[in-house]
């Protein structure tokens, strides 16, 4: 680590932070500190500092908005990358949608419709990054990127920028090939199609709407918790085995949502876990089916 932060003062990086507490980039406000932070600033940046943690071995982590991971208390060892400014840009051409991997995926699906372009307005309740959308097939109301992604430049952990196609990426249900093959999305390209402008922002206002009316929105959360088993939901079953409401320390399960666990102010990551724990073995219990996590769960234990 000593010879690559020697090495990193000398190149073009970006934003350089050290014991940086990842709480304060998490939509959960929850984990401890990232020995260090690189926020590069544009391709180039991002594609010599990946190289050089490559070159001299060092672990790192992606860390997209922070919406659907879980940082342990001790933080992360080890460098975070975090897309900067430059990576948050969005450009229309006919049909097709160019964003960069920190363009919040909920803005896309509005500036979608507003462009009369329907396939995204299932992103409408989906908080996060495009790259986060990418890295995690991210889906809602029966669709998913899968169905409207073309390509992604991605920035491999060899420091090597590729295009990924959809034949590339494997996407199955919240899962791509970037879970077993460590890369960075630098931007995606979406292919949408034309449709009636009116219509699509109809849509895209009842799935916000719905979202807002059934979800913990007013607390700190990452979205829903675990994955839906096939052919049920998750929040049914958590609801059904009377987990709602329960607390442990400042996190809560939400009575709003079942599949949420809220920050009701001072909630530690060992709070959310305890309660994930119980949530898994109190519906393994009751109805045999085992819930997997959708939250990605990071850092030192």
């Amino acid at each position: 680590m000593e010879q690559f932060l020697a090495e990193l003062s000398e190149i073009d990086a970006g934003r350089v932070l050290f014991n940086k507490p990842l709480s304060e980039f998490t939509t959960w406000k929850i984990g401890g500190p990232a020995d260090v932070l690189i926020i590069p600033n544009n391709e180039d940046q991002l594609v010599s500092v990946v190289r050089l943690l490559h070159k001299h071995g060092v672990q790192w982590t992606n860390l997209g908005r922070g919406s659907n991971m879980l940082v342990s208390d001790k933080g992360i060892r080890g460098v975070v990358i975090q897309p900067g400014e430059a990576f948050d840009y969005v450009r229309f051409d006919g049909t097709l949608v160019h964003a960069g991997a920190a363009f919040s995926f909920i803005k896309l699906s509005v500036l979608a419709a507003k462009e009369g372009l329907s396939g995204l307005e299932f992103a409408g309740g989906i908080p996060g990054s495009v790259g986060g959308a990418v890295y995690m097939n991210a889906g809602a109301h029966g669709s998913d990127v899968s169905r409207i992604f073309k390509s992604a430049d991605i920035v491999l952990e060899t420091g090597e920028l590729v295009r990924y196609g959809i034949e590339d990426m494997k996407f199955t249900y919240r899962h791509s090939c970037l879970h077993e093959q460590p890369g960075i999305v630098v931007g995606a390209v979406f292919e949408l199609e034309q449709g009636e402008r009116k219509d699509i922002m109809s849509t895209t206002s009842t799935y916000k709407q719905r979202r807002l009316l059934t979800q913990p929105l007013q607390l700190p959360c990452a979205g829903s918790v675990f994955r839906n088993p096939p052919n049920d939901f998750a929040a049914r079953l958590i609801q059904e085995a009377g987990l709602k409401g329960m607390r442990c320390g400042g996190a809560e399960i939400s009575n709003l949502h079942a599949n949420f666990i809220v920050n009701t102010g001072q909630a530690k990551a060992e709070d959310v876990l305890t309660l994930m724990k119980t949530i898994q073995s109190t519906v393994k219990d009751k109805f045999g089916v085992e819930l997997v996590a959708e939250v990605l769960v990071m850092g030192e234990r």
